[in-house]
């Protein structure tokens, strides 16, 4: 539009010239000038037509100019108006994200040293628990056997803590390593159904226990190799963490009649727990066990609880702790003899408070054994399933009942 006013503008400028020559012309020569007077008067339009007209596409133009010029400045301002804000929105996600992180610092922070301080409570608790037990057994092996093969500690009660009886981990065993003079140590238990037994008992015939120097004397082999927890309860075999040289005596009755309580009532409910812990107790660098610290707790019952030790010891037969040799004498009409090889055995400060807890008892008239009412055999303790009463060796025989293969 613009270039179309400027052409006419100067077609305009053109023409008024050359009307007023043709004109003069026209005038000399008298012909008519009206023609030329016209043309000169159509140039004057034109240029003030297209002079005009190109005034008023520049100032249109001008003014499309100002007005785009205004709309940019006005979109220029709006997205500056809209960056700032985004920049604003940018600075204040950064401002949250860095307290977020400034809070789970903090909470890192702590939890890292709740854990630390539940480590180092844990550790010291262990370390403490570990030196107690070291005391427990040193007490138990200074004591000296004095006719009594089993007596109580702690007036019987166990000394499980309330998370010792816990079952968050449900039916679980455990054994200590075996020490520097390859004995073992100890072990813990939380008995159930679950971990006892489905197959046959195994061979243990390859593990030959620290104070193994076995020899035949009446009625069988001296030792035994005698499971801590027995195979019943948890079905270990040939694990030498878990079997120690223990005399014939120590292995049956002694710890069978515990045993067979605690299998006894674990075989009652698959529900039924018993927390279970057995340690050895040696006496300084000595390679067979003066005895053995057996403890248990049935959980959420009063039906399995003791806490006993058990000397390790044998009818007739005079012991050499330090290294498990053995002299065979005559019986003593005791329950067993024993002294110390290496070491002289030393009265023992606690044993005017040793505390039988035999179940069977010798009378010059007759020996008390336990029945059932529908058995068919006499035991010299109750174990396994049944109501077990009191009676007389002489009453069991006249009834017809013959020994319990377990007991004798």
């Amino acid at each position: 539009m613009y270039t179309f006013t400027i052409l006419i503008a100067m077609i305009g400028m053109l023409l008024i010239p050359y009307g007023m020559i043709t004109w003069l012309k026209r005038r000399k020569n008298r012909r008519p000038t009206k023609p030329a007077a016209i043309l000169a008067v159509a140039g004057v339009v034109l240029f003030l037509g297209g002079a005009t007209a190109n005034g008023q596409v520049k100032t249109a133009q001008d003014q499309q100019a100002a007005a785009d010029n205004a709309v940019n400045i006005s979109s220029r301002r709006v997205a500056a108006k809209s960056s700032s804000k985004t920049a604003e929105k940018a600075k204040k996600a950064a401002e949250a994200s860095s307290r977020s992180a400034a809070r789970s610092s903090k909470e890192a922070a702590a939890k890292a040293s709740s854990i630390k301080a539940a480590t180092e409570k844990a550790a010291a608790e262990s370390k403490a628990a570990e030196a107690k037990l070291e005391q427990s057994n040193n007490n138990l092996a200074s004591l000296t056997y004095q006719g009594t093969q089993t007596i109580n500690i702690n007036q019987g009660k166990p000394t499980f803590s309330s998370a010792d009886l816990s079952l968050d981990a449900g039916a679980w065993e455990k054994y200590g390593d075996l020490d520097r003079l390859n004995r073992a140590t100890t072990a813990e238990a939380m008995l159930n159904q679950s971990i006892m037994p489905k197959g046959k008992r195994g061979s243990i015939s390859e593990v030959t226990p620290t104070g193994w120097k076995n020899k035949k004397i009446s009625g069988g082999y001296l030792f035994n190799r005698s499971h801590l927890i027995g195979w019943a309860l948890a079905g270990e075999n040939a694990n030498w963490k878990n079997l120690i040289t223990g005399t014939r005596q120590l292995n049956s009755p002694e710890m069978l009649r515990y045993e067979m309580d605690v299998k006894a009532y674990l075989e009652q409910n698959s529900q039924n727990y018993v927390r279970y812990s057995v340690t050895p107790v040696f006496r300084g660098n000595e390679l067979l066990a003066r005895g053995v610290h057996m403890m248990a707790q049935s959980v959420s019952s009063q039906a399995i609880s003791f806490n006993v030790y058990i000397f390790n010891v044998q009818s007739g037969v005079t012991l050499n702790y330090a290294d498990g040799s053995s002299n065979v004498g005559q019986a003593t009409g005791s329950t067993g003899t024993a002294s110390a090889g290496s070491a002289t055995t030393q009265p023992s400060q606690n044993s005017s408070s040793q505390t039988a807890n035999s179940s069977q008892t010798t009378t010059p008239t007759g020996q008390v054994v336990f029945v059932t009412p529908t058995g068919k055999r006499y035991h010299k303790y109750a174990h396994g399933n049944g109501t077990f009463t009191k009676t007389t060796l002489q009453d069991a025989k006249s009834q017809g009942l013959t020994p319990c293969q377990v007991c004798w």
